[in-house]
């Protein structure tokens, strides 16, 4: 089935006169009666083809809506981690896509934090800010059919001017449809959103889509990146991530978000028998010696297994050998101490 015009044009004022188009009835095509995993969007006026186009892109909302996945499914190869703990992401990461004549540079941030307000989380929210500031458009994400006060803090972040895509996420997850219509109906009311975009980050087809939606809002001007780059993030830097995605993965809810991974040494080499070698130590930091037993397991068992996946994840990454070398260490209170913060690695 074809996807149907919600929105006119991204200009709020015609958005607004246009929320009405959401309910169902009246001559208009409800959100349910188009295929529900189609991207519901407006087509915005079309530059001129040209030259090429670029632009930054911010992805937003709380923790836990599937924003990493979304970064990830977009890039088309995993360079931001995930884990079902919330507050995974802690860094502003920049993800590039380029094809055809368009650049698009993602930048997936950290769920905005409102629970706790330790100093590693209002570095985490300064992220955020950060990353909204000047951007060509905005995705917030946010689960389909859900809207909470920890999403409505994250919408009241974002700056007037600046076009933002609702891209209702895990749309898998929806049993009613028919719910939809009258969700998004209240949404229109809650801000004047360019497009909607009802979605799952692991359909193929979705994320097509909302590539499609995001080219149009990019400006012409040339490439900031190489057409080979996918991040502007450093492999010492995503080999910490990736053991710190072990960590939580294999660890559940057992160790508090506040872990984290240093990579104190991160050298590279030839190889016998792969292009190149590279030999990375790296520490866990955990806030109690219970903690730290719980990370190493009976017998080493786990920190051997959170060695492993990572040391294997990063050889299909780097497409090297990999020889990792994993520490735990407790440093109390680190969490809440505004200089080890910023000494771990966070702004």
């Amino acid at each position: 089935m074809n996807t149907e015009s919600l929105i006119p044009d991204a200009d709020p004022a015609s958005t607004k006169a246009a929320a009405a188009s959401v309910t169902p009835g009246g001559g208009s095509v409800s959100p349910v009666e188009a295929s529900a995993s189609e991207a519901i969007a407006a087509t915005p006026q079309q530059p001129e083809a040209g030259g090429q186009r670029c632009g930054l892109i911010a992805i937003v909302g709380k923790p836990n809506v599937g924003k990493s996945t979304l970064l990830n499914a977009l890039v088309g190869q995993k360079i931001s981690i995930t884990s079902r703990k919330a507050q995974t992401t802690r860094h502003r990461i920049t993800g590039i896509r380029t094809r055809d004549a368009t650049q698009f540079v993602f930048v997936d941030t950290p769920g905005f934090q409102t629970r706790h307000h330790t100093a590693l989380n209002k570095s985490l929210n300064k992220t955020v800010l950060g990353a909204v500031d000047d951007v060509d458009l905005v995705l917030f994400v946010v689960e389909a059919g859900s809207f909470t006060l920890a999403d409505a803090q994250v919408l009241a972040l974002l700056k007037p001017g600046i076009p933002v895509v609702l891209v209702a996420n895990k749309l898998d997850s929806v049993h009613r449809r028919a719910t939809l219509a009258p969700w998004l109906k209240s949404m229109q009311e809650r801000h004047p959103f360019a497009e909607f975009m009802p979605m799952s980050a692991k359909n193929p087809k979705d994320v097509e889509r909302l590539l499609q939606v995001c080219e149009r809002y990019l400006p012409e001007q040339p490439w900031w990146y190489g057409e080979d780059e996918l991040t502007d993030r450093s492999e010492r830097f995503l080999a910490g991530e990736i053991v710190r995605e072990k960590l939580f993965r294999l660890t559940g809810d057992e160790l508090p978000y506040t872990s984290a991974v240093l990579v104190e040494r991160f050298e590279e080499e030839p190889g016998r028998t792969h292009q190149r070698l590279v030999r990375i130590a790296a520490t866990i930091v955990v806030e109690r010696e219970g903690h730290k037993a719980m990370v190493i397991g009976e017998k080493g068992e786990r920190l051997k297994r959170i060695g492993t996946e990572a040391r294997q994840e990063l050889e299909r990454l780097f497409d090297a050998k990999v020889f990792l070398e994993l520490w735990v260490k407790v440093r109390s209170g680190w969490a809440d101490d505004e200089a080890r913060v910023r000494s771990f690695g966070y702004e």
